[in-house]
């Protein structure tokens, strides 16, 4: 049953260029009132990220939601008042809308009504750079959008006319559902293809026995600058969320001397739009495919513990929780007190600061330590006379170091299972 509604008004925001936005949220049974405002919060930075400004805020506590309106009728008229009150172009729902209620709310509002899905989808719209990246948002966008699809009444009878075409035919409707579904399937195979290139490329980095280290965390929490000071790759590190849509992969040499390459992906979110986990599949392959997990944590943040829920959440979705994972603590120098703490709270994690560097050592011989815990480094003992062994290691693997005694050449050489085999009868354990 519903009960009272909260109307929270904010301060109104220079209207130029941007849309005026009112954010509803419902208290459901279980949730807290924190709880709910926290995801308010970060749903209007999500608007804001997207070219909005929050103009009202509004938090009705129900023990369901309404199958038509989502809020009850009653409550979607004053909603409605508020609306007008307000002047706002769009209403945005922290949950989701089903097709059904978006089109009922927008009828009694007269307004736009989307959920928190379609920002996130439009931000990605927005960020997407490389043909892959947009690929795989419009393949999002398309999917959210099918079930949605719509037209005025007076073209849902509009049939083509002329020889052939005559009889019950297909409404315009029909033919836009047919051309996106059309447009849906190339899109895939535009990107399975796409991954078959990335597949090649893949066997290849195999072949030069590099170990594969992808940074993953929260959106915002600075993957990038993390990249950036790992690999002095030179990204663009922006303080918004969603910066980064597209992976970049650079690679650095690490104390003992392995060659790593380190990858930057998508950042994470709670709640985050299955389909559009499902539409960056082949590039989240990097995550589930890696050595090693960067789990990059926002650590100056209050909500820094929900976070991290939040990404291992998104990394069983992918099946990606299987990785090793390594947990830092980024932003000591916006709060170098919380970092240390829930570095110590967390066994085997570590705290920096990508901005200044602070504490960036620690953090890179942590993973080679981590790295190296994978028992791919081995030592081999060659005999002296046995110049085709030596040169099958190089072939096979990167030699880390080598030394000659009296009795071998001593090396410490990185190799697959394959190599490893192969080198079985000349292998040192300690």
């Amino acid at each position: 049953m519903a009960r009272s509604l909260t109307y929270i008004p904010t301060t109104l925001i220079d209207r130029t260029f941007r849309e005026r936005i009112v954010l509803v949220g419902v208290l459901f049974p279980g949730v807290t009132s924190e709880e709910l405002e926290r995801q308010l919060d970060e749903l209007a930075l999500l608007v804001d990220t997207a070219g909005a400004d929050v103009v009202a805020r509004i938090v009705q506590r129900r023990d369901a939601p309404d199958p038509a309106t989502f809020l009850g009728s009653g409550k979607v008229q004053e909603l409605r008042e508020i609306c007008l009150a307000v002047d706002s172009d769009t209403v945005v729902f922290e949950h989701n809308l089903s097709p059904a209620q978006q089109r009922n709310l927008e009828k009694i509002l007269g307004r736009t009504a989307i959920d928190r899905t379609a920002v996130i989808l439009d931000i990605f719209a927005q960020n997407a750079r490389t043909p892959e990246g947009k690929a795989q948002v419009e393949l999002a966008l398309l999917q959210y959008r099918l079930p949605r699809l719509r037209r005025d009444s007076g073209s849902l009878s509009q049939q083509a006319g002329g020889i052939g075409t005559r009889g019950p035919g297909e409404t315009q409707l029909e033919v836009d559902r047919r051309r996106l579904i059309h447009r849906i399937h190339a899109i895939g195979r535009e990107l399975k293809q796409i991954d078959r290139t990335r597949d090649i490329q893949r066997q290849g980095r195999d072949r030069g026995r590099h170990r594969e280290v992808t940074l993953v965390g929260y959106t915002n929490a600075g993957k990038s600058s993390m990249l950036n000071v790992l690999t002095d790759a030179d990204v663009v590190a922006e303080d918004r969320l969603f910066a980064t849509l597209d992976p970049r992969t650079r690679q650095r040499q690490l104390p003992g001397g392995e060659t790593v390459l380190f990858t930057d992906t998508v950042g994470f979110i709670s709640n985050l739009p299955h389909g559009l986990i499902q539409a960056f599949m082949s590039t989240l392959k990097s995550v589930q495919q890696a050595d090693l997990l960067v789990h990059v944590v926002d650590g100056a943040s209050d909500d820094a513990e929900l976070q991290i829920a939040a990404v291992r959440e998104v990394l069983k979705e992918i099946e990606a929780d299987h990785v090793p994972e390594l947990l830092v603590f980024n932003k000591a120098d916006v709060s170098d007190a919380q970092a240390k703490r829930l570095s110590a709270l967390y066994e085997g994690s570590v705290w920096v600061s990508a901005k200044t560097s602070e504490n960036l050592d620690e953090v890179i011989a942590t993973i080679a330590d981590r790295i190296r815990s994978e028992d791919r480094v081995m030592t081999l003992h060659l005999p002296l006379d046995r110049g085709d062994l030596l040169a099958m290691a190089h072939r096979e693997g990167e030699v880390i170091d080598m030394s000659i005694t009296d009795e071998a050449v001593v090396l410490h050489v990185v190799l697959d299972a394959v190599g490893a085999s192969r080198f079985a009868e000349w292998r040192v354990t300690s």
